[in-house]
């Protein structure tokens, strides 16, 4: 009887739950376990009744050409993709071959970053409603990324020393920022609500939090403490997609993005602004402050200066600098201004 070729239908569960597993041990995010599922089953798809240790650089390729061709992707999304295919050669399985370094990452387009005036800031923040304008305040006042604040606990609120503690950002890394005083009575009056609501969580039995890692195992009864608890939570108890827990999640991000686009719609901003501008604009203004570039760095988290280095491109009047000629003609009498002219 001849070899059969496993088609996705029956070697595809088998292996998806197999690159599952090495994520989790890896300890990667549950967003880069979906995205990277998704991208295997998707490449599994466009290749089908063939089993990937059966093919190659031509077919990795095929795939990635055709998502820029046909699906029209961006860089970062394509790169996206060759990582997930990269991990599954390479971790799972564990197929080390020359053609995977050979496979041309897209080129990622040089694009300066959205920055908002103070106005504009103050602007889409005094039209923001309940909770999410203390939530946007967050996001500007202390450069925090958007699910930073999502995942923020109450334990790493200080109040006395006026900081945040950053616990897992990007890059599994742990940092401090400032906390505004301004934020600091409405979110106080915010914590006094969300104990209310732990409260009767506890006497319902649904206190339970998540913990990342193994703090659930180690600390058995952390999850249910005041401290742990998500400082944004849902309304309701959701369903953990790993544990199959049914408890109290941090807020859904969407929410917050819907709120900021109301708002800023709501300031007539013509600017494609998001959570993540409010990040850029709090570096920006801190360098227009006269703030050091190395602790503005400390403060967003990012491994090298040169990626705080883009937002000094707003410190520099026009082009780096230079002032135009057409502007040193009329002050020169040599050319007639504009509001001047029929």
């Amino acid at each position: 009887m001849p070899n059969s070729t496993p088609s996705e239908g029956t070697a595809a569960p088998r292996l998806l739950d197999v690159l599952r597993d090495k994520i989790r041990v890896r300890h990667y995010s549950l967003r880069t376990e979906q995205q990277y599922v998704n991208w295997v089953r998707r490449f599994l798809r466009f290749h089908p009744q063939r089993h990937p240790r059966e093919m190659g650089a031509a077919e990795v390729t095929a795939f990635l050409t055709n998502l820029a061709v046909a699906g029209g992707v961006s860089a970062s999304t394509q790169n996206q993709a060759l990582s997930a295919l990269l991990f599954l050669y390479r971790d799972v399985l564990e197929i080390n071959l020359p053609w995977l370094d050979e496979v041309v990452r897209a080129k990622q387009p040089g694009r300066l970053p959205l920055v908002l005036s103070k106005s504009e800031v103050a602007a889409i923040l005094r039209l923001a409603n309940g909770l999410y304008a203390l939530q946007l305040r967050l996001l500007y006042g202390t450069g925090m990324r958007l699910m930073e604040c999502m995942r923020l606990r109450v334990k790493d609120v200080d109040f006395t020393m006026q900081e945040i503690i950053v616990r897992d950002g990007k890059g599994a890394k742990d940092r401090v920022t400032m906390l505004p005083q301004s934020v600091i009575e409405p979110l106080q009056a915010h914590l006094q609500s969300r104990r209310a609501l732990y409260e009767a969580d506890l006497a319902a039995g649904m206190a339970d939090i998540y913990l990342p890692d193994a703090l659930a195992r180690k600390y058995p009864n952390a999850a249910k403490e005041w401290g742990w608890q998500y400082v944004f939570v849902t309304t309701g108890y959701v369903r953990d997609p790993r544990s199959g827990a049914e408890r109290r999640h941090h807020q859904d991000e969407k929410l917050l993005q819907r709120a900021m686009k109301r708002a800023v719609q709501a300031a007539g901003l013509a600017k494609p602004a998001t959570p993540h501008t409010l990040r850029h604009s709090f570096a920006t203004h801190l360098l227009q402050a006269g703030y050091d570039i190395r602790t503005i760095q400390e403060l967003l988290g990012h491994a090298d200066v040169a990626t705080t280095m883009i937002y000094t491109h707003v410190l520099n009047k026009g082009g780096r600098g230079v002032s135009s000629p057409l502007d040193e003609l009329v002050p020169q009498g040599l050319l007639t201004p504009h509001s001047q002219l029929r």
